[in-house]
């Protein structure tokens, strides 16, 4: 099963020559033609994978930074609540 001039079946993993072997044997038991346009398919399929991918990191990384605005415009808000209220409170016992 292994050829000796293959390094694809020899790496000295049994579960990746395995897995290589099933792989590449899945491709072969198919017409040529069919062989490719599957091949073609599944790289479109992970091609569009690896775009939502990309746009779902940029879209955390969005989110993320617009996190930090609202905490930071929360924040100013509640010392500017905070101090409003003291100052009124300051006032009011002052009369």
């Amino acid at each position: 099963m292994t050829d000796e001039k293959n390094p694809r079946y020899n790496t000295g993993n049994p579960v990746c020559d395995a897995v290589h072997f099933i792989n590449d044997t899945t491709y072969a038991v198919l017409p040529q033609d069919i062989a490719h346009k599957l091949a073609e398919v599944e790289k479109n399929f992970w091609g569009c994978v690896r775009w939502f991918a990309d746009k779902e990191l940029g879209w955390i990384e969005e989110r993320v930074n617009a996190s930090d605005r609202l905490r930071e415009e929360w924040r100013q808000k509640c010392e500017k609540s905070s101090a409003t209220s003291t100052t009124t409170e300051t006032s009011a016992d002052a009369t």
